[in-house]
C-alpha cells in the first residue's frame, strides 16, 4: 500500500531542508511576467515573529511575491473599530495593488480582516459575507473582469479554530460558489486545517472542485510544517503552479509564509 500523505516528522524535515535553500516565488515560478500570479497571506495584523509590529516589512514582502491579485488576513485590528493596518496608499504606489473598496463604510482595510487587493483587471462587483461559526469569521467576495476580458470570482476567506465551524463554513463557501452562478472562481485564505484525512473541512472542497494543489506547509514561519494556508480553483488544471514564498524577511515579518499560485487562464475559462 503506498502511503499518500506524509507524516509530522516528514514535514519537519522537509522544512528544515528548505530553510537551507530558501527561495522566492518568483524564483520557483521562473519567468511569470506574462502569466497572472495571485497569493494569499496571514499578516498577523502586522507582527513578526520577533514581536515587532512593522507593517513596512509586510508591505516589502508583498513587493518580493509581485501578485496580480493578492488575500491577505488579519490586516485591520480585530476589536474596536477594526482600523486598517497597511498604508494602502504606499502599497499602490510601489506595486499598483489596489484595496477592493468596502460598500460597508469604516476604517477597516476589508471585511473582517480579510483584504483582496488587485493590480490587473476590473471589478464588478463585491460581498462581503458572514461565516457561520462561533467566531466572528467573514468572507469577501470580488468579482473581476480580466484584461482579456474573462470573468475571475476571488473568495478571500479565513476560516475558524473550532473543527465543526471550519466544516460549516467550508460546506456555506461552496454553497455560495453554486448560489452565485457557474464562474472560474479562486478560494484563497487560511483556513487553519491541518488535517488532511476524513474529517479534514477540506474534503468538502476535494469533493465539489476534485483534487487540491499539494499541501504546502507555511506555518509558522520560522519552521512551517502545517499547510494553513491554501489556494484552491474550481477548475481543472486552473492552478498551473503554486508555492510557498520562502525568504528570509517574509519569515520575519509575519507567523504565516505567504502562497502564490500562477493561474492558467485558457484553463480557467473552459
Amino acid at each position: 500500500m503506498t502511503k499518500t500523505h506524509r507524516n509530522l516528522a516528514e514535514v519537519l524535515v522537509s522544512s528544515l531542508r528548505r530553510k537551507r535553500t530558501e527561495m522566492s516565488v518568483r524564483h520557483a515560478f521562473g519567468d511569470a511576467d506574462d502569466k497572472l500570479v495571485v497569493a494569499s497571506y496571514n499578516v498577523h495584523k502586522c507582527v513578526g515573529t520577533d514581536g515587532r509590529f512593522d507593517p513596512g516589512r509586510i508591505m516589502d514582502v508583498i513587493r518580493e511575491i509581485g501578485p496580480d491579485v493578492m488575500a491577505l488576513q488579519e490586516a485591520d485590528m480585530r476589536f474596536g473599530e477594526r482600523v486598517g493596518l497597511l498604508d494602502l496608499t504606499r502599497l499602490r504606489l510601489e506595486t499598483g495593488l489596489v484595496a477592493v473598496p468596502m460598500k460597508t463604510v469604516s476604517k477597516s482595510h476589508g471585511w473582517r480582516g480579510n483584504v483582496i487587493l488587485v493590480r490587473k483587471g476590473a471589478l464588478k462587483d463585491v460581498h462581503e459575507v458572514a461565516l457561520p461559526g462561533l467566531e466572528p469569521r467573514g468572507a469577501l467576495v470580488a468579482e473581476l473582469e480580466l484584461d482579456n476580458g474573462s470573468a475571475l470570482r476571488i473568495i478571500a476567506a479565513h476560516l475558524g479554530l473550532l473543527r465543526r465551524s471550519r466544516q460549516q463554513q467550508a460546506e456555506f463557501l461552496l454553497e455560495l460558489m453554486s448560489r452565485r452562478g457557474d464562474c472560474p472562481t479562486l478560494l484563497m485564505g487560511d483556513f487553519n486545517e491541518w488535517r488532511l484525512g476524513k474529517r479534514s473541512a477540506l474534503k468538502h472542497f476535494e469533493a465539489a472542485v476534485g483534487p487540491l494543489p499539494p499541501a504546502l506547509p507555511s506555518f509558522p514561519a520560522q519552521l512551517p510544517v502545517l499547510s494553513l494556508d491554501r489556494i484552491i480553483g474550481n477548475r481543472r488544471g486552473m492552478i498551473a503552479n503554486i508555492a510557498v514564498h520562502d525568504t528570509p524577511l517574509a519569515r520575519l515579518a509575519s507567523d504565516h509564509l505567504p502562497l502564490a499560485a500562477v493561474i492558467d487562464l485558457d484553463a480557467a475559462t473552459t
